[in-house]
């Protein structure tokens, strides 16, 4: 056996190792549920997209979202994360790019883009109940996840997957000490939580941070506060392609 052979091997036998070690740790799995269970972000995009083009005589569309984006930012504080701050930061932004002008009618249909958004159909992210299922009894599942408390209750009962979590939390933000309450009301050591999630920012760097396990399950589209451009490595980290990837670790 060669050098190079000796190192694989060796590598291979440590993953495995690690694994098993993993596997027996885990006892709570947490699941984020916008882009991990579900779609969400293509939806918000859209409608961004229809509000730019309602603005495009005030300003350039590429503008339009910019300054959207400034007024979400700036009421990220007091909306927190959903459709109903993503209205008020709309109508505020278009009030500001028209110095106040704007038409009732235009108001209207902002409103109309959110009452659409908040009605938009639950489609389950490819895997999703297969996975569930060969978890399910194994592990105590959970969801947790940030937005409007209604709006997620709605995509929770209309996905179809309420029976599968033991526990739901809708979270007003995933930073170190929202998962530190989390983790004290389920009665949950770190090294036994296991968070799977589309953002690195959210999902994972507060987890492993506090000791836990996190698998990140990347989503073609990221709003742009939960990018999270470096690599990361770090020995309860996993970088999955799906979430039914999570099966071979466990």
């Amino acid at each position: 056996m060669s050098f190079f052979q000796v190192i694989a091997f060796l590598n291979f036998a440590f993953s495995k190792y690690k694994n098993k070690e993993m596997k027996n740790k885990i006892k709570t799995i947490a699941f984020d549920a916008d882009d991990t269970l579900w779609i969400n972000e293509p939806y918000f995009q859209e409608a961004e997209k229809q509000f730019c083009r309602l603005l495009e005589d005030y300003l350039p569309q590429h503008s339009v979202s910019q300054e959207l984006f400034k007024t979400e930012m700036k009421n990220l504080h007091l909306y927190g994360y959903g459709v109903k701050g993503f209205i008020l930061c709309m109508i505020e932004t278009a009030s500001r790019i028209s110095n106040a002008t704007i038409p009732v009618k235009l108001i209207d249909e902002i409103v109309s883009i959110g009452h659409e958004l908040l009605q938009k159909p639950i489609e389950l992210l490819s895997g999703v109940s297969e996975t569930l299922d060969k978890l399910k009894g194994n592990y105590r599942l959970i969801v947790a996840t940030k937005g409007d408390l209604l709006d997620q209750e709605r995509k929770l009962k209309n996905s179809g997957l309420e029976g599968y979590f033991h526990h739901i939390e809708i979270m007003s933000d995933k930073k170190v000490g929202d998962y530190q309450k989390l983790l004290k009301h389920l009665d949950c050591k770190p090294e036994n939580f296991l968070m799977l999630g589309n953002s690195i920012k959210s999902d994972i760097l507060p987890v492993m941070e506090l000791g836990g396990y996190a698998a990140h399950i990347p989503y073609h589209v990221t709003w742009a506060h939960e990018r999270h451009e470096p690599v990361l490595k770090h020995e309860n980290f996993m970088e999955l392609k799906s979430i039914a990837d999570i099966l071979s670790y466990l």
